[in-house]
């Protein structure tokens, strides 16, 4: 499942690396996609952290309104990709933990 970098690719992922906030995403993204694509790519991210959950297919297409093939394939490229799904998925826990304050933590 190899990706043959181009021009215009290897743009895009430095662009990407560039941005600094959430401010900067938003307003890059915005201007790069449809609403309906960013709420798409969303939604998949979202299936993949169902995924991850061991959230049942069923749930996930119920809740997200995703179809199931959608969710099938989303399922593939998690368990047998380029293991992206799963390093943003480690890398956002690892956010969620590290912006934790004392008081959210239980430590008073």
């Amino acid at each position: 499942m190899k990706i043959k970098p181009t021009d215009k690719t290897e743009d895009l992922y430095k662009a990407i690396l560039l941005l600094v906030d959430m401010e900067e995403a938003k307003r890059f993204f915005r201007d790069l996609l449809t609403e309906d694509e960013i709420s798409e790519f969303g939604n998949r991210f979202r299936v993949a952290r169902m995924l991850n959950e061991e959230i049942p297919y069923s749930k996930i297409t119920e809740d997200t309104k995703m179809s199931s093939t959608t969710v099938a394939r989303i399922s593939k490229w998690l368990h047998q990709g380029m293991d992206g799904y799963k390093m943003m998925l480690v890398k956002i826990e690892q956010e969620h933990h590290h912006n934790f304050s004392p008081v959210e933590k239980g430590l008073r």
